[in-house]
């Protein structure tokens, strides 16, 4: 292994982990649009390409979908014209499938089976050979999403109702999957076996709600009722809720990033309260790699609660050193390559009142390439610090995710090819450490089968895709041209 980390041609790119995606449903409701809208403005953290929804009326679905924030793709007007009970929403990062307005959800379709609307979020192992099937048997692809895999299942089905044929078309597929789809006539959710990604069942009243968080039932006014088990199927229509358990039992894999990182601090995620979780993160942090400090500062806003957990184990005052913009837009300009090592300071900027000659503990959640996280050390010892001390709340990353998260190729992971020590000599910290595998298991309360931490450990519950390059290819749109624009 050579002993020193370089930089890349990657340098550019997001060095976070990007959130997946948001699905919300709700059934029995005369202002079911204009919910639905509420609820993606809570789940607006895991998407930010493209938002959409479909309502249902008088045996008719209706869809509207636009790129960029919620905010930005509906107003009065749009909502108005999605009239009906019921409705389904999706807000969408692009883990599969580029980001054009085509590939955007909820998706809508017509088939023998009728009309169905469909959000997806996850990632399906399984599309590229399922979709190359299904070309070689005559199906026509409009996007080059997997969620559309799903839908041509779904038209070919012969089963003789469409709830045999969601479940049919759904036990074809492998990998990470919470739907939620609608029909002229029902709100129906579907989860994978696993339990990989969230689903929550919510009521305002006779109202009944699904969605990927409960943060979006508290904006609502929405009562949390449970979980969506993994492997279940929910058919809410005219005569109620209806819960089965079509798919054949396996072991739970619930995804431990959504406590690390992707979910709000005040939903609960599998149960569990996710602010709670994140904070015994940093607390166990603590007791694993104390250091003598003067302050605990942590890396806003993902660093913060493992930061509190970290100041109130270690009796270290939490100090707010770093200040966020949070008026930087996802489509910020990078200026000339001259001056693009200022994009960190344009999001970040230190207290140096807070840092100057201090001794500094700074948390954070995750480091991916290495690449931002040796800026902001930089920056807090260019206010003046005499040491930082990183701390990491969960175990380093060294392998890619196929289940619906857009993680780099293994390569371009610094855990993956670097040891601790190395990781630390090329941020230019005085000393690193991440959390246990032990600390993260102790943190999030349950035993190790029960969580998905492959991208810890390699241990992939689910078979990755056969050919992973072709498949990292489509999932992090990394083109030729697309590399070659951002070098130049």
């Amino acid at each position: 292994m050579n002993g020193t980390v370089t930089s890349n041609r990657h340098i550019d790119r997001p060095d976070k982990f990007k959130d997946e995606c948001g699905v919300f449903g709700i059934y029995g409701h005369d202002n079911a649009a204009s919910l639905t809208y509420l609820g993606l403005y809570a789940l607006q953290h895991r998407g930010q390409e493209s938002a959409g929804i479909a309502t249902a009326n008088d045996g008719n679905v209706t869809l509207r979908r636009a790129m960029g924030y919620v905010g930005d793709a509906f107003n009065d007007r749009m909502l108005s014209e999605l009239p009906g009970r019921m409705a389904i929403g999706h807000v969408r990062y692009s883990t599969f499938g580029d980001s054009r307005i085509v590939n955007a959800q909820p998706i809508l379709i017509d088939c023998a089976h009728g009309q169905i609307a469909l959000c997806h979020n996850g990632n399906l192992v399984n599309a590229g050979e399922l979709r190359e099937q299904l070309v070689r048997e005559g199906s026509i692809f409009q996007t080059n999403s997997d969620t559309e895999v799903i839908l041509h299942l779904y038209a070919k089905s012969t089963a003789e109702t469409a709830e045999d044929a969601i479940v049919e078309s759904v036990s074809q597929v492998s990998g990470a999957f919470s739907l939620v789809m609608l029909t002229p006539d029902s709100l129906i959710a579907v989860r994978d076996p696993h339990g990989f990604r969230p689903l929550a069942l919510g009521r305002i009243g006779d109202t009944y709600v699904v969605c990927s968080e409960t943060c979006a039932m508290d904006l609502i006014g929405a009562e949390y009722v449970r979980e969506v088990e993994p492997g279940e199927v929910l058919v809410i229509g005219p005569s109620g809720l209806r819960s089965y358990m079509p798919f054949a039992s396996t072991p739970t894999a619930h995804c431990v990033f959504e406590h690390v990182y992707f979910a709000r601090p005040d939903s609960y995620v599998f149960g569990k309260s996710v602010n709670e979780v994140r904070t015994n993160l940093g607390r166990l942090l603590a007791s694993e790699s104390g250091v003598e400090a003067d302050a605990v500062v942590p890396i806003p806003d993902s660093g913060l609660c493992a930061a509190l957990g970290y100041a109130e184990n270690s009796g270290v005052p939490l100090k707010m050193g770093l200040i966020r913009n949070h008026y930087v837009g996802r489509t910020f300009i990078q200026p000339h390559q001259s001056v693009r090592g200022l994009k960190v300071k344009v999001k970040l900027n230190t207290v140096r009142s807070i840092l100057e000659g201090k001794r500094i503990i700074l948390v954070d959640d995750s480091i991916v390439r290495g690449t931002t996280s040796k800026k902001i050390v930089s920056m807090i010892k260019a206010a003046g610090a005499r040491e930082v001390h990183m701390r990491i709340s969960c175990p380093p990353t060294v392998s890619p995710c196929y289940y619906g998260i857009d993680t780099p190729h293994r390569d371009e992971l610094i855990a993956s090819k670097h040891s601790v020590d190395e990781i630390r000599d090329y941020m230019g910290a005085d000393t690193l450490a991440y959390l246990s595998m032990d600390g993260l298991q102790q943190a999030v309360g349950d035993s190790h089968p029960n969580y998905c931490t492959a991208c810890y450990t390699k241990n992939y519950p689910v078979e990755p895709p056969h050919d992973t390059e072709a498949y990292r290819q489509m999932v992090l749109k990394m083109a030729t041209s697309v590399e070659a624009a951002g070098d130049s």
